[in-house]
């Protein structure tokens, strides 16, 4: 998916995943195939015969980089002064914690710049994200990947919260909407994120999928 974004500002400061190891590139291949047929409910589901484990890296893989790709495209319009706190909308607001420290009060160009750091180098640990394919994924690997795009569901809450006027003035809404239906599909399909944490865009992805299963 990440090939339907153009350059951003925020790839000078946070690149994307390296290539993913020779083995694995069928895997992504079989992705973008399946998007392109439109059927995202089948795009996402787990090919026959290959690893689970696999796959949800894969794709953690891409929704990091779509994600920061999408950030990129509002990356100068999300600042200190304009977002001092990391927020999706009045009820919801997000302190930062890699899971070792007690949580931060910061803005959300702070807070997605200490998320994204994170996430790159749990991406680029062959401890957690082997290069070699056939190399076993450490016995938590499903856990850290949940923890991983719990966190990525944030930026697309903010925004939508926050910079959703930006969006569509640059042309980017269709590109926005279809990365977050993908995502909600895929975290639905293996149970990656608890539905609780999709409540500051429930209403518009409840939109999003029912004009899915409408057609």
């Amino acid at each position: 998916m990440n090939f339907l974004f153009g350059k951003s500002s925020y790839q000078k400061t946070f690149k994307p995943k390296k290539n993913l190891p020779d083995g694995a590139q069928h895997l992504k291949d079989y992705a973008e195939a399946t998007l392109g047929s439109g059927n995202l409910g089948l795009a996402v589901k787990l090919p026959d015969g290959e690893d689970l484990c696999e796959w949800v890296a894969v794709n953690t893989v891409d929704f990091y980089n779509q994600i920061n790709m999408l950030y990129g495209t509002i990356q100068d319009y999300c600042t200190e002064e304009s977002c001092s706190v990391m927020t999706a909308g009045p009820k919801y607001e997000y302190h930062w914690s890699d899971g070792t420290a007690k949580p931060i009060k910061c803005s959300a160009p702070k807070y997605i710049d200490l998320l994204m750091t994170w996430v790159q180098e749990q991406l680029e640990d062959d401890k957690i994200f082997p290069e070699q394919i056939g190399v076993s994924f450490p016995k938590n690997f499903m856990s850290i990947c949940k923890n991983i795009l719990k966190k990525l569901f944030r930026v697309y809450a903010h925004i939508y919260h926050c910079h959703f006027p930006m969006i569509i003035e640059l042309g980017e809404e269709p590109h926005l909407n279809t990365s977050l239906k993908h995502f909600v599909y895929f975290c639905n399909e293996f149970n990656l994120i608890e539905q609780k944490q999709f409540a500051p865009l429930s209403d518009l992805i409840e939109k999003l999928i029912n004009k899915d299963s409408s057609k």
